[in-house]
């Protein structure tokens, strides 16, 4: 049997050899290194001290190999190709709740409003424990599956809430999941569109937006990509088709073969070509929203606002693979307009290696601007205060904003949003909460400091600076203290809108952003000053 399974594999080592003499010209070092590898992989099979699984092991050592590439180069095997199979011709359902991995629990993040988990009584911060009588193990793909259905059945669930187990039975429906999920005409006559994300329906949801808002009187409009994570590539050409006129160069792709190149022009009539226009992006827009903000940058259609985006312009297409497995593979890099590469990082030998500024290159827009490459798409006005980072991005990742949002929903009643705000004691609350939580942060100052340390002791200077090592390390403390007071206009922010999709979902966030937020107020002033409008898209 083993040496089967070793005749197999050479075989397919040989055909795999042969097929790739006409794309690539090295064929003596494919063709040794893919017999070194068969030739190791019988000898283990057959000599190994214990019985191994050959599938494993081979599954092993394409994963390994493809973990040199980008993250986005991924192989399946037939059980991978099998179940995708199986989701997408299964008419499966929702249960209206989003849910994340948090601590190594299932942890719902999200409710939508009278959907099955809001009628069903569940609530942002409930701990999944059990399924239809399964115990979650802390596998986010496994909950997930147990939560999908068909439309109609019922589902029952355990959840922690306030550390007390409870229990609850919903049933599934069929929710349609809409790229817009809110759009709204402002008082300055600002018509506001939020899209979310690139699905088949996004440029007919932002149309048909687009055309309500202009009939209700919208003057400017605002376009809202923030946290959006992209999508069809298609709908992001038409969503920016609906701005700008038919036959225009929207993006590129350049690949190592020839025939993966390709030019992507606007192919419908345009609803408004001339109405003033802002975009939104911050550091979680990536792909089809850069795509969109890059060629309406390129073209001088609007004002791009915000940070920037996130940088993903790496182009992948499936192939089928023998014996019912596939690959999904890197093959080309998006390019706006002006002829800037989307994509942020470069991968070499499995790291990610980010572009410095002074390899940025310069382009120009179509109206002369300066722009430049480097990875994501730079706005026009920057909203430094709107950047999550630092200390900032530590707290959300150890989920201590959500955490403490989750708290204050437990403590405190709230009936109309405009009579929410969040107080001075409110966020000593907070800095109480982080401590009571053993919230750790290092700062790269702190990295460095650390790194100089181990130099001073390995050059024996430690014992001669040790009076000033110890001040710079009380210094350090004291910074560390006052990080989160100098971030704490940023944390309230944060902590407000979790607040407040707690207990007016998330169209209560969209209304909350629409009154507080920062980038959403500066693309107003823009939109309403015509002269400065036209200023920032000329040179």
């Amino acid at each position: 049997m083993k040496k089967k399974i070793y005749i197999s594999v050479l075989s397919i080592g040989i055909l795999i050899s042969v097929g790739f003499t006409t794309v690539k010209t090295d064929f003596f070092e494919i063709a040794k290194q893919i017999e070194i590898f068969t030739t190791l992989f019988k000898e283990v099979n057959m000599n190994y001290v214990d019985e191994i699984n050959t599938a494993e092991l081979m599954n092993t050592a394409i994963t390994a190999m493809l973990n040199d590439l980008d993250p986005y180069t991924q192989f399946y095997n037939e059980q991978d190709v099998q179940d995708a199979r199986i989701q997408q011709s299964a008419n499966f359902s929702s249960i209206g709740a989003g849910i994340r991995l948090q601590n190594e629990k299932v942890v719902l993040t999200q409710i939508s409003k009278d959907g099955p988990a809001d009628e069903a009584g569940l609530q942002i911060g409930d701990v999944l424990q059990k399924v239809e009588g399964i115990a979650l193990s802390g596998n986010l793909e496994e909950a997930e599956n147990l939560l999908k259905g068909s439309p109609g059945s019922k589902l029952k669930i355990e959840f922690l809430r306030k550390e007390k187990l409870q229990k609850t039975e919903l049933t599934r429906i069929n929710e349609k999941e809409n790229a817009v999920p809110f759009y709204d005409l402002l008082a300055d006559q600002t018509g506001y569109i939020v899209l979310s994300q690139f699905t088949r329906t996004a440029s007919k949801e932002v149309e048909n937006a687009v055309k309500e808002l202009k009939s209700q009187g919208a003057k400017q409009i605002l376009l809202d990509l923030r946290n959006n994570p992209g999508g069809l590539l298609g709908e992001a050409v038409n969503v920016t088709n609906i701005f700008v006129p038919k036959d225009v160069q929207i993006t590129f792709t350049k690949s190592a073969i020839e025939k993966y190149n390709a030019n992507y022009v606007t192919q419908n009539r345009p609803v408004d070509t001339e109405i003033p226009l802002a975009v939104l992006i911050n550091e979680r827009s990536a792909s089809a929203s850069e795509i969109v903000s890059g060629s309406i940058q390129d073209l001088d259609r609007g004002v791009i606002i915000g940070n920037r985006s996130f940088g993903k312009g790496l182009v992948q297409r499936p192939k089928n693979l023998s014996y019912g497995t596939s690959a999904k593979i890197t093959i080309s890099r998006y390019y706006t307009p002006s002829g800037r590469c989307i994509q942020a990082l470069q991968y070499q030998d499995g790291k990610a290696i980010r572009n410095t500024e002074d390899a940025y290159n310069e382009f120009t827009t179509k109206n002369g601007r300066k722009v430049f490459d480097g990875g994501g798409i730079m706005p026009d006005i920057s909203i430094e205060d709107a950047k999550v980072e630092g200390i900032t991005q530590a707290l959300l990742q150890k989920f201590l904003i959500f955490d403490f949002a989750t708290q204050y929903f437990y403590d405190n009643e709230i009936e109309k949003i405009e009579d929410f705000q969040l107080s001075d004691r409110d966020f000593k609350k907070f800095v109480t909460f982080t401590e009571e939580k053993g919230f750790e942060f290092e700062n790269e100052t702190e990295k460095h400091f650390q790194k100089m340390l181990a130099a001073a002791e390995d050059e024996a200077l430690k014992t001669v600076l040790n009076k000033e090592i110890e001040a710079l390390q009380e210094g350090l403390a004291d910074a560390k203290k006052d990080a989160l007071v100098q971030q704490k206009e940023q944390i309230m922010k944060l902590l407000s809108r979790e607040i407040v999709q707690r207990y007016f979902y998330e169209e209560g966030v969209f209304n909350y952003d629409i009154q507080q937020g920062e980038e959403i107020k500066t693309a107003q002033e823009i939109l309403t000053n015509q002269s400065n409008y036209n200023a920032i898209l000329q040179p």
